[in-house]
């Protein structure tokens, strides 16, 4: 039985039967050519056979498995490396079939290689998933053919294979070198200049061009003959929590990911960048309920915590509660912090109801609210507009943005920081807004 399950007939099998079948057609009126049709029949049979025997007389004809890492990241491309050894004493053609996740709804792969006597073929593609949570991979089938191509055999490995997909780390990982002040101007992200001197001493260096001329060292500029400044490095240990709302708002879609998504890989990113600069990190999802809360710590370690619950975040289908917000913020955040608020606001009218929520928080903490653009709008508005409809709906594009910058000044002029981003810049800017926030004291 296992045998006829690992037995396929190669498309070659069934254009020599055709040819056989119109063969023994026209013999009907030419004779002549029915005696060869019969002699090329047979001659298929019996290399068909010869095919089988020299396939399926080698058991373990070829060992294979796809190399899964621990897990994948979420919105990135994940290499998959696949190895497939042949112990086959002669060269072999191989078609290699591997049931991808369900969520991919790829059906369609398809890698072809030839393989010499007892080799290796080594070979690796790339997935890219948009939803967190758990992928289960089918089998990997391996279809190995001889020359002849009469016949396959197929060999199945790793069936239900799992890996679970967690916030972008590749993207954390990129961002990382930016604790260093010095690679900071790199993807984007900005230097800011610091201002008054609420840093902490670090220590006293040569002075270079660009250098706050009121931190001069009289004294250590005297004794060196150079002038020498007093260099301040940031406040440590100051308490930031990354607030995400997971309400329906959040479920919009963007290049395939929502912005929960968005909010959720820019909240690892942005996690490890702060522990990198000796500050505590917490974290607080909410909807109509608050869901998940990390106390704030400057654990190294507590970067595992972190993406351990963004890994559970979903989007709710509910609206979010403002009023439960405040209320868990302050009872549970104690100290000033400095709380990143992840939620979107499409009317200045959903902004209004929330306002005094957001009012109360700002009086305590440092509340940054950052919120989303709709960048299908930007592109609408501009289109050439060539027809009545057309102008109508360009005037309403621009009535939802011009909205949104009537947002962001209502929460300044209430004292409250704001970062209005394009999903796919979101990360950039948030980092951005923290550098601007550490380097000017305001926390």
């Amino acid at each position: 039985m296992k045998f006829y399950k690992s037995l396929y007939l190669s498309s070659r099998v069934f254009y020599i039967l055709a040819i056989l079948s119109v063969l023994f057609l026209t013999s009907y009126w030419f004779n002549v050519l029915y005696p060869i049709a019969w002699l090329l029949l047979w001659g298929l049979v019996v290399t068909f056979l010869f095919d089988i025997v020299i396939l399926f007389n080698t058991k373990k004809g070829i060992e294979a498995s796809r190399l899964l890492p621990e897990k994948f990241s979420n919105s990135d491309l994940n290499a998959i490396p696949v190895r497939v050894k042949s112990n086959y004493a002669f060269t072999t053609f191989t078609e290699i079939i591997d049931e991808i996740p369900i969520q991919f709804q790829k059906r369609d792969f398809l890698k072809t290689g030839v393989i010499p006597p007892k080799s290796t073929l080594d070979f690796e593609y790339s997935l890219r998933p948009v939803k967190r949570g758990e992928y289960v991979f089918g089998h990997l089938h391996v279809y190995t053919m001889t020359k002849i191509n009469l016949v396959k055999k197929r060999y199945s490995f790793d069936k239900s294979a799992m890996v679970k997909v967690y916030p972008s780390f590749i993207q954390m990982k990129k961002y990382d070198f930016l604790a260093i002040d010095n690679k900071l101007t790199q993807f984007g992200l900005k230097k800011i200049r610091r201002i008054g001197h609420t840093m902490e001493f670090e220590q006293i260096k040569e002075y270079v061009i660009g250098d706050d001329v009121r931190t001069i060292n009289w004294k250590a500029t005297a004794k060196h003959g150079n002038l020498m400044i007093n260099q301040f490095q940031d406040e440590k240990s100051q308490p930031i929590y990354s607030i995400i709302d997971e309400s329906r708002v959040m479920k919009m879609p963007f290049k395939e990911l929502s912005l929960l998504d968005y909010a959720v890989n820019s909240t690892l990113a942005f996690s490890n960048i702060a522990l990198k600069k000796n500050d505590k990190v917490g974290m607080l999802t909410f909807s109509n309920s608050v869901n998940n809360f990390l106390p704030a710590s400057r654990k190294k370690t507590y970067i595992n915590n972190v993406s351990e619950t963004l890994y559970n975040v979903k989007t709710q289908f509910l609206d979010s509660d403002f009023g439960l917000l405040y209320t868990h913020v302050k009872r549970q955040i104690n100290h000033r912090s400095l709380l990143l608020l992840y939620t979107n606001f499409e009317h200045i009218s959903a902004l209004k109801r929330q306002l005094p929520y957001l009012q109360a928080l700002a009086k305590k903490h440092l509340l940054v609210v950052i919120f989303f653009e709709n960048t299908e709008l930007h592109q609408l508005i501009h289109q050439n507009a060539e027809d009545i409809q057309a102008i109508y709906d360009q005037t309403i594009a621009q009535q939802f943005a011009y909205d949104k910058k009537i947002m962001v000044k209502e929460l300044q002029r209430h004292g409250i920081q704001t970062v209005l981003t394009s999903p796919e810049d979101l990360t950039v800017n948030t980092i951005n807004k923290y550098l601007e926030i550490k380097a000017r004291g305001l926390l």
